[in-house]
């Protein structure tokens, strides 16, 4: 199965995509040139399309009709941690219009596509959330994403709170805290129920392929 991976070189879209690439003929997106991931060793020319900025269709276009995938897992999104946060026009365009290009693009192909959100959707007042509990984000993040999820025929989303480790940029919890040196100041009474990032990627692989 053909299956393309947008965002391979965040903390989850590497570990799906190393689930992804055993399993299935699988091709990732890189923001990127190649070299800037060569200390990984995961990507290369024969699996990846690098420097691809999903904001220009053009070049996302350009990807689908070479791979013609059939099925496309998106973790592409602006986080809290990456500079652009803070510009409402491009986590817009990226945590909310392109999803729903996504999912135009794979009904025309006829391929099914896993969208990744967030718990960041629900503002964590209440807590011990459901699934069928109404949603109420309170930051320019969580509400983006909701705006984002898709649903509909070959469309899934995926909401999900995860722990891993980053491949480049190095903006994850764990990484933060292996950077720290003595003391952390933290909190008491939260509770975390979380995926770790390898079993995110196989859920996501699972339900892709």
């Amino acid at each position: 199965m053909r299956i393309l991976m947008l965002g391979g070189d965040g903390m989850l879209g590497h570990q799906v995509f190393l689930e992804l690439r055993g399993r299935h003929d699988a091709r990732v997106t890189l923001r990127q040139p190649l070299e800037a991931y060569s200390a990984s060793g995961i990507f290369s020319p024969g699996n990846a399309f690098a420097g691809i900025d999903v904001r220009g269709r053009d070049s996302l276009n350009a990807v689908f009709e070479r791979f013609r995938p059939q099925a496309v897992v998106n973790a592409i999104g602006i986080i809290k941690q990456r500079p652009e946060s803070e510009d409402a026009i491009v986590s817009l365009e990226v945590n909310s219009l392109l999803p729903h290009r996504l999912a135009v693009a794979c009904r025309a192909a006829g391929a099914q596509l896993v969208q990744l959100s967030t718990d960041c959707v629900f503002s964590g007042d209440r807590g011990r959330y459901r699934e069928e509990d109404r949603t109420d984000p309170t930051d320019l993040y969580g509400r983006t994403k909701l705006l984002g999820e898709v649903s509909g025929e070959g469309a899934i989303t995926l909401r999900t709170s995860m722990i891993g480790l980053g491949l480049n940029r190095k903006t994850s919890l764990i990484d933060w805290f292996l950077a720290q040196k003595g003391r952390i100041t933290g909190f008491r009474g939260a509770l975390f129920s979380a995926f770790t990032t390898i079993s995110a990627s196989r859920t996501a692989a699972h339900i892709s392929g």
